[in-house]
């Protein structure tokens, strides 16, 4: 056998996915994500370690930015391959990488402005890592694939694409590839989800892998409960109204945003919280939120009965989609206590960062996290509380309440990803612990090979392993 892997992303850190893997002649990525900790952003700007022109295809698990968010400067750089993922994924990934394309163009033109005004040179260049059109350009390379089917890569190379039950049309994907009579299956994890998440179906499990990239987002750590999720954020809106601020919600666009509406819907419909103003303030996630009606197969059977009863699992009288800059705006002028869901997830970009401006040094406030915060990200700032924080070039002291809902996580934690690996029926050749910060994935790794005894390893960047 002679199977090349190399991790050219989320190798000791979390952004970044990417890993690539060549067999038969054959080059491709599982993966291609962007990285947003601000340590490692440059590494967006650098050349692919393999030229662009010379990879066959994509497997993409997922629409996270952190998976596909690389993906136009992968074409802008000559790549003419095939980017295989679900229906869902495809049409999410579009609107998320659009979405970056228009954040980068109109950050640079900021960043310009005030570094022209301060004498500051940026450490980024003066342009973006791609355009908008180079967006539109990518999706116009997706094959959509279907789940549990096996599809033909190359010669002698299938994939077989199961739902990940992390958000809405993600993946875990297993690579076959056959020589000489014999085959070897590698299993990428992409991001494992939980079990009895609302929308969402449970993570799929495999019996058999000769290899295993297993990702370590909470490898150290066991989440609070999803049953507690409704309390906790009926007790975090009451408490702000009766201070007589806003809870701001920094969301993903994707699942996160939806789920949020879930549970919002369900504690409206049995009186737990006032009837108040609730805003999407995310185009991108008011397109997600579209993708997710369109498909609603994918539902698990609570959401799918309620969808067939007529009912729409992520709506509620109250709720206003806020599309345009206008609407966004007036958002601030609003007296008493409004719900304001906005983009991004880890406050790097988008209007969150406006209302962040409007009140986090505002006692009577909420900032509520309900996702991961990776390292070197204003939110990951903002939740370990310090006095001032830096928002759009200006500090602001920190008055409003932090608050944090754990039990939100569309990714497995330490119990959960053992659950998931744990279902093979012989052990792997190796497990690789990925998409983790180095504490978290030596945690696990430390964790795993307790538990079974099996090989485990935390790769780095850009290492390069045979597989055998």
């Amino acid at each position: 056998m002679d199977i090349k892997l190399k991790f050219f992303g989320a190798a000791k850190n979390v952004t970044g996915s990417c890993f690539f893997l060549e067999a038969n002649g054959v080059r491709l990525l599982v993966d291609c994500g962007l990285y947003q900790e601000r340590d490692l952003k440059p590494r967006n700007f650098a050349d692919f370690p393999v030229p662009a022109n010379t990879i066959d295809a994509v497997l993409l698990t997922h629409a996270h930015l952190d998976h596909c968010g690389r993906l136009p400067k992968l074409v802008k750089e000559g790549f003419k391959g095939t980017i295989f993922a679900t229906a869902a994924t495809a049409e999410i990934a579009n609107i998320i990488m659009l979405d970056s394309a228009h954040i980068q163009e109109e950050d640079i033109k900021h960043k310009m402005k005030r570094h022209e005004r301060s004498g500051k040179k940026s450490p980024f260049p003066y342009e973006p890592l791609y355009t908008t059109e180079d967006a539109e350009k990518t999706n116009t390379f997706f094959n959509k694939v279907r789940y549990d089917t096996k599809i033909e890569i190359g010669s002698g190379i299938t994939a077989e694409f199961r739902d990940a039950g992390h958000v809405f049309g993600s993946s875990m994907i297993r690579v076959a590839v056959e020589q000489g009579g014999e085959t070897r299956t590698i299993l990428f994890s992409g991001d494992v989800g939980r079990w009895d998440l609302p929308i969402m179906r449970d993570p799929s499990q495999f019996e058999q892998a000769d290899y295993v990239l297993i990702e370590s987002t909470y490898g150290d750590r066991v989440h609070g409960e999803v049953a507690n999720i409704p309390g906790e954020l009926e007790r975090i809106i009451n408490e702000t109204v009766e201070a007589g601020g806003n809870v701001v919600i920094p969301s993903f666009a994707l699942e996160r945003t939806q789920e949020l509406l879930y549970h919002l819907n369900g504690l409206l419909k049995e009186d737990r919280i006032p009837h108040l103003l609730a805003f999407v303030d995310s185009p991108m996630a008011i397109k997600v939120t579209e993708v997710f009606k369109k498909h609603p197969e994918l539902f698990d059977e609570e959401a799918l009965a309620q969808f067939n009863a007529g009912e729409q699992p992520c709506d509620f009288p109250g709720l206003t989609m806020s599309r345009t800059v206008d609407q966004s705006k007036s958002i601030g002028h609003i007296k008493g206590t409004a719900i304001i869901i906005a983009g991004s997830g880890m406050c790097t970009g988008g209007r969150v960062k406006h209302h962040l401006k409007s009140n986090i040094s505002r006692p009577e406030s909420t900032i509520l996290f309900v996702g991961y915060q990776a390292f070197g990200t204003l939110g990951r700032r903002i939740l370990e509380k310090p006095e001032t924080v830096r928002i759009f070039g200006e500090e602001y002291p920190v008055r409003a309440r932090i608050e944090r809902i754990s039990g939100f996580s569309a990714h497995a934690d330490q119990n959960e990803l053992y659950q998931w690996i744990s279902s093979l029926k012989t052990p792997p050749r190796k497990v690789f612990v990925v998409h983790g910060e180095e504490s978290q994935a030596m945690a696990f790794q430390k964790f795993l090979t307790e538990k079974t005894g099996w090989s485990c390893t935390v790769p780095e960047y850009e290492q390069e392993v045979h597989l055998t």
